[in-house]
């Protein structure tokens, strides 16, 4: 049962991201302040979800899973319609394979893989935590953290993001809240058809390097022994809303 439930879960958040796939590909040049709005956001979007609680998964756990993140667009500025080909969607669906795995000393590493299916959005990723408090029935966890994610795939865009974000959380029964505050560093660099004279509104484009703070809250619930589903809400620029099904043991 514990099974079936699994598939049909990680089955409902691959659909999801498929719901809405489109390849980038600008259409139009941008104006400065233009490609800078879009770096911050497209930034946010691709940067590594935190989807888990703080404390450390201990030297014998493994945590994997499947992962989609919802990102609001919602407003479809004009630098979204050109990125989309005129046709961007209110939601940017984001699906993710993740593992994380325990370390001694309270470390955890992790990586993560995402590929939009019918779109040309892939991403890759790499985290380290280090549990500050582990956490006790009376006291909550507190740990820090590290990550890094690339946009493959888009030949008009090259992004990558540094992270860095504190956490704390306390377990009750089969539920886990947390939250936690951070930021990102992004760096973009316009390529491919943003520096293609020919196109409409060409404008030589400054590479876009920027801090981006961020706040998310979240919460994992355990109904079955060694299965976590976790949702996770985080604003940075723009709203994001995760989900994650994932097994630990």
């Amino acid at each position: 049962m514990r099974k079936q439930f699994f598939v049909a879960l990680c089955l409902g958040l691959l659909f999801a991201g498929n719901a809405a796939a489109r390849d980038i590909n600008f259409i139009t040049g941008l104006a400065q302040g233009e490609f800078k709005d879009l770096s911050k956001e497209a930034g946010a979007a691709i940067a590594y979800r935190n989807t888990a609680p703080a404390e450390p998964l201990g030297i014998t756990g493994f945590d994997a899973g499947v992962e989609v993140s919802a990102v609001d667009i919602k407003s479809k500025s004009a630098y979204w319609d050109s990125a989309f080909n005129s046709k961007a969607p209110s939601f940017l669906y984001i699906p993710k394979i993740r593992a994380r795995k325990g370390l001694p000393f309270g470390i955890d590493v992790g990586a993560m893989y995402s590929y939009v299916p019918d779109s040309n959005i892939k991403i890759y990723g790499a985290e380290v935590s280090k549990a500050i408090l582990e956490g006790s029935a009376a006291t909550p966890a507190l740990g820090v953290r590290a990550t890094y994610t690339r946009l493959a795939g888009v030949n008009d865009l090259s992004l990558q993001t540094v992270g860095v974000d504190a956490s704390i959380s306390k377990g009750f029964v089969i539920f886990t809240p947390y939250a936690g505050v951070g930021g990102i560093w992004i760096d973009s660099k316009a390529k491919g058809n943003l520096t293609n004279p020919s196109i409409p509104d060409f404008t030589i484009l400054k590479e876009e390097k920027i801090w981006q703070p961020r706040g998310f809250a979240g919460i994992k619930i355990t109904p079955l022994p060694l299965f976590g589903i976790t949702a996770e809400v985080e604003y940075s620029a723009r709203p994001i809303y995760s989900l994650k099904a994932a097994v630990n043991f």
